[in-house]
């Protein structure tokens, strides 16, 4: 199959590299061209605009860093919506706010192809695996014909109908991983200043209901101040962000999501919006 990638950050990089390797022609673009070069590498033909990807290809995939670039990458000069037509697909993997992923299916709809949203649940090591979890809505005809793809790029999708429920659904699940964490990096930086060790902690918690992969993986590359981005900082603040957003139009409190939130904004303003969130322990730490 003739496939487009646009986005070649931390995630789509490596989702992209998974389809290449199975064998589909892979056209790709990204903003910054020379992030192109490792796919290329491995076979993909890089194109000038997302335009002349989408020319080339049966489905474009998009995995964008957020909403304005979800947006700029469709509706730009050159962009998405001005090549795609009838028997043209788009997906976009990217995580966005509801209203932007509406805003962009009726682009495509009205040019006469199909849309799908289908942002994922996981961080670079699971997209290098092809273990991510694929949450989509929108075209179901779309999800029946990707789903080939996500079977290369996940170990598990699911639909959820209407086009913005999938973007919903994300948010929820970061919205809790942010709290988790925040909740999880307050006990670390507590311990330490009760004279306890935070590998102490995480030995506890690990035999008992709070055990969790989170805990384990992330745990130890805070106790070494390791924080080489596999989600960075400045994602997860911006996916909180968008979340306590939702909770607001639904007049739904999320009064824990707030405070982590705040966590996190006080972590970029330290300079850690680059590393990975589990570097909010940083902010917390310090007493923020």
């Amino acid at each position: 199959m003739k496939i487009g990638f646009l986005g070649q950050g931390l995630m789509g990089s490596a989702m992209c590299a998974r389809l290449i390797r199975a064998g589909h022609d892979v056209y790709v673009w990204n903003r910054t061209a020379e992030r192109c070069a490792d796919v290329v590498a491995l076979g993909a033909r890089q194109q000038e605009t997302p335009a002349a990807v989408v020319t080339e290809s049966e489905i474009t995939i998009a995995m964008v860093s957020d909403p304005a670039a979800a947006h700029a990458v469709v509706f730009d000069a050159s962009g998405v919506a001005s090549a795609i037509g009838p028997n043209q697909s788009y997906v976009d993997m990217s995580t966005v706010d509801a209203q932007t992923a509406r805003e962009i299916d009726r682009a495509i709809r009205a040019a006469g192809g199909r849309y799908l949203e289908a942002p994922v649940s996981g961080t670079r090591g699971p997209a290098i695996d092809g273990t991510l979890i694929i949450l989509a809505a929108g075209d179901e005809s779309l999800y029946q014909d990707a789903r080939p793809l996500f079977e290369i790029m996940g170990k598990q999708d699911f639909f959820y109908g209407e086009v913005g429920q999938a973007a919903r659904m994300k948010l929820i699940v970061n919205m809790v991983m942010g709290g988790m964490m925040t909740a999880f990096c307050e006990g670390l930086a507590l311990a330490e200043r009760s004279g306890l060790s935070q590998s102490d902690l995480r030995e506890v918690l690990a035999i008992g209901a709070l055990a969790n992969p989170m805990f384990s993986i992330k745990g130890p590359l805070i106790e070494a101040g390791q924080f080489a981005p596999a989600f960075p900082l400045k994602h997860m603040q911006k996916d909180l962000r968008l979340a306590t957003l939702l909770g607001d139009e639904l007049e739904q409190p999320v009064p824990t999501a707030a405070a982590a939130h705040e966590a996190f904004i006080v972590a970029r303003a330290l300079g850690l919006a680059d590393a990975d969130f589990c570097a909010v322990f940083r902010a917390i730490a310090k007493g923020s």
